[in-house]
């Protein structure tokens, strides 16, 4: 990667953030005026876009755009959004805002269609994508709008981030300036609804339940009421389920047709591939920063995936990636400091600064060309040490590959295993499946990815490693890759895999505790994830298991940059039941889509620990 890199003026200085400047409604009618328009697309279909120009017209402005399928609301001229852009510095900084429905929601004409395929294919008049649509937009408002410096940039979090990078994509020459947050990469290998093809139950009901209902024409607010589930306890609610058939049957009755056509694509097949964005980030031109949170349930994938592809694929632009401690767009304006998530604080308002120290001057920089760009190429914030760190290539060039063996008595160790035949064993009963997190709630609760496992610790279809408490500070940075060899009773089953930070049994509670955790022995999730077992060798072709057959798996649970502090204890426990973060697995070779109860079974899992057979992760330590 080719940048403008500038040695960090005073780290020190950099870490203070001033308070952020709030804009406010008032603020935006005074400065701002507000427009609708709707603006033909190459096949004639017109997209509903709201700009909100500055009033002070002695300057001109860059377009700071972001595009949705979640709407632009408020509609009307005379109604405006009380803060403008990413966060409210910017309203104050002064860009000409756009914001845009995308075809077919709301109030933009044409068909909507989920994650829409890319096409990478010379387009006549009346071929469109996500890529045609951002390029049709900004065309059409460099002519339209007056007073612009004909530079415009893009952004948006989660579903708008997979619009930023697709807008990426063969971009408008104008388009100077790019930042996927948290963007949709692939829905069937990491992001949202599916996990190595294990399928994230609550988060795909609860969002297509709404999101999925059609909207056969242009609306201005949504008929649909949020899903009532008649009880705070989503286990209880989505045990009582049963398979996963019946969410459909008795509660979507044909409405939902998204989650009927997930439904009959139970494998990575040419639905899922051509809505995998990964291969078609080439040739980029915009700078381009990719924003995650190392908490983020639903797109930290997402993230991570869309830095790498554009790292490999567009050598030579600028592409630089930030992950902060945060949850799914906790970094955004709005969404508070960002100075802890659950139980765990991170004794820094990391969203703030990064507002004010790391998005707002990319954007001031290569919109307006104001100031001195101190990005380097990875900016990431190390949970356990709790402080900001850069590094010019992520994973960092200086971690080294350290290996953790599963072994006897529940002990974990970087020397391998010597006996000649070993292995832990449990019974994983579909009918009572180890609970994601101790709380109640009917969703994917977001607190989940860094919280207390002792819960599932004490569970007998848990089994548990540990290492001794550590000598030294233990700094992991990047993917860590997990290889077990098992076996099964089963012809199917899930292998989650958890990677723990354990607190010293001494370990101060919070003061004040206003809730009553307590933090001493805390057993505080860093990393955790699931391989749908019968995709082990390929996503494509699932595999049954041979009951009672030693079998290798390997997969990889997603980066992190966390430090295990002198003291702590590194955990690694294994299990094959995540619910209902993720669906139950018959732990029968079917279908699960369309699996029937009579095809859940219970199955005695074994995880092997031998010298031949050694269980294992491998991370990157940090020198």
């Amino acid at each position: 990667m080719k940048q403008l890199f500038l040695p960090l003026l005073c780290l020190a200085t950099l870490c203070r953030p001033t308070v952020a400047l709030a804009q406010g409604l008032e603020y935006v009618k005074a400065n701002y005026t507000k427009y609708e328009f709707r603006i033909p697309m190459r096949d004639g279909k017109r997209l509903f876009t709201a700009v909100y120009v500055p009033k002070d017209d002695l300057k001109k402005y860059p377009l700071l755009m972001t595009r949705t399928p979640y709407t632009v609301r408020p509609y009307g001229v005379d109604q405006y959004k009380a803060d403008l852009g990413p966060s409210p510095l910017f309203g104050k900084a002064g860009y000409i805002f756009v914001y845009q429905d995308v075809r077919g929601r709301w109030m933009s004409e044409g068909e909507f269609v989920n994650m829409r395929p890319h096409n990478p294919a010379k387009k006549g008049p009346a071929e469109i994508d996500e890529s045609t649509d951002t390029h049709d937009t900004i065309d059409w408002l460099l002519k339209h709008v007056p007073n612009h410096n004909g530079k415009v940039g893009l952004y948006g979090i989660s579903y708008p981030g997979f619009y930023t990078s697709a807008g990426m994509i063969d971009a408008h020459p104008a388009l100077k300036a790019a930042s996927p947050q948290a963007p949709i990469a692939d829905w069937f290998i990491g992001d949202d609804w599916h996990h190595n093809g294990a399928f994230m139950l609550p988060h795909a009901f609860n969002f297509m339940a709404n999101f999925g209902k059609p909207r056969p024409e242009p609306i201005q607010k949504s008929p649909y009421l949020t899903f009532d589930h008649g009880t705070p306890d989503g286990y209880d609610f989505f045990l009582k389920m049963g398979p996963i058939a019946n969410a459909d049957t008795k509660y979507f009755k044909g409405e939902v047709a998204f989650w009927n056509e997930v439904m009959k694509h139970g494998s990575y097949d040419d639905f899922w591939k051509t809505r995998n964005l990964r291969p078609h980030l080439k040739n980029i031109r915009p700078a381009v920063m990719t924003v995650g949170g190392w908490f983020d349930a639903e797109n930290l994938f997402g993230a991570l995936e869309t830095y790498q592809s554009v790292e490999a694929q567009s050598p030579g632009i600028t592409n630089v990636l930030v992950m902060g401690p945060w949850l799914h767009g906790g970094w955004q304006g709005g969404r508070g400091p960002g100075d802890k998530l659950g139980d765990i604080p991170f004794n820094a308002k990391t969203a703030d600064y990064y507002r004010e120290k790391i998005e707002l001057p990319f954007f001031e920089y290569y919109l307006k060309g104001k100031g001195l760009l101190p990005h380097p190429e990875a900016w990431v914030f190390e949970t356990g040490t709790n402080q900001w760190k850069t590094y010019d290539a992520w994973p960092p060039k200086t971690a080294q590959r350290k290996t953790f063996y599963l072994r006897a008595g529940g002990k974990l160790t970087s020397e391998p295993p010597t006996d000649s035949a070993a292995h832990d064993d449990y019974l994983s009963d579909p009918a009572k499946p180890v609970p994601f997190i101790d709380k109640i709630g009917v969703g994917m609760l977001a607190e989940y990815m860094v919280s207390d496992q002792r819960f599932a610790s004490r569970r007998p279809d848990v089994l548990v490693y540990e290492t001794e408490p550590l000598a030294e500070d233990l700094n992991l940075a990047g993917p860590i890759q997990v290889e077990l060899h098992v076996a099964t009773t089963g012809t199917d089953a899930d292998w989650v895999v958890k990677v723990i930070d354990v607190y010293p049994p001494d370990y101060p509670d919070p003061n004040p505790n206003p809730t009553g955790v307590k933090m001493g022995g805390y057993q505080q999730l860093v990393r955790g994830d699931v391989l749908r077992g019968k995709f082990r060798n390929s996503f494509e072709k699932p595999e049954a298991f041979k009951p009672g057959q030693p079998t290798v798996v390997k997969f990889t649970l997603p980066d992190v940059c966390h430090a295990f502090r002198s003291g702590h204890r590194l955990m690694v426990q294994v299990q094959s039941s995540w619910f209902p973060l993720i669906d139950r697995n018959p732990q029968s070779f079917v279908d699960i889509y369309t699996a029937k109860e009579s095809d859940f079974q219970r199955a005695t899992q074994q995880v092997f620990r031998s010298r031949d057979q050694s269980s294992r992760i491998t991370v990157r330590v940090l020198p």
